[in-house]
């Protein structure tokens, strides 16, 4: 393609665009952290590493968007392998290194202590920036994330569903 005077004026004007939209989403998301304190989020993992390595995805591109979000990633059934030594992704990658960058965000990850023991599965197996939970069902926005209101994001196989 030429490099036209229309051509770089209309490359200039695209990016001029991309970044006041960049300043004023940040400065919405910090308005809302400012008045109403940081989103506060629960992810629920239930299907295993698959699903476990989209949430970890999905959670790094959350606090990208929003830094001040304090989320909670909860993991129950197959949902808690992601969480245990010796876990690998899809590309061998280890779940620890993952996890414990994410924890070093500030994001706390919870394991379902019902599901280890009917899967008898040691405590000492939990990665150490793991925290082992009664049950689930406790991991509610009373527990979870005091105070409420909250969102609470279900990993499915397509795309999060937010429900209240």
């Amino acid at each position: 393609m030429e490099n036209t005077p229309n051509r770089r004026k209309a490359l200039a004007a695209a990016t001029v665009g991309a970044a006041a939209l960049m300043v004023s989403t940040t400065a919405r998301a910090q308005g809302r952290a400012d008045k109403e304190g940081p989103v506060k989020v629960v992810y629920h993992v239930t299907q295993g590493d698959a699903q476990g390595s989209r949430c970890l995805g999905n959670v790094r591109n959350h606090l990208a968007a929003d830094p001040t979000a304090k989320i909670v990633v909860v993991g129950n059934g197959a949902g808690i392998d992601f969480m245990l030594s010796g876990a690998e992704d899809g590309k061998g990658a280890d779940f620890s290194g993952l996890v414990g960058g994410l924890a070093a965000q500030g994001v706390s990850f919870r394991v379902c202590n019902n599901t280890l023991t009917s899967r008898k599965i040691p405590k000492d197996r939990v990665l150490l920036d793991a925290t082992t939970i009664c049950n689930t069902v406790r991991a509610t926005p009373t527990s979870a994330l005091e105070p409420s209101p909250f969102k609470r994001l279900i990993q499915r196989e397509a795309a999060p569903i937010m429900c209240r």
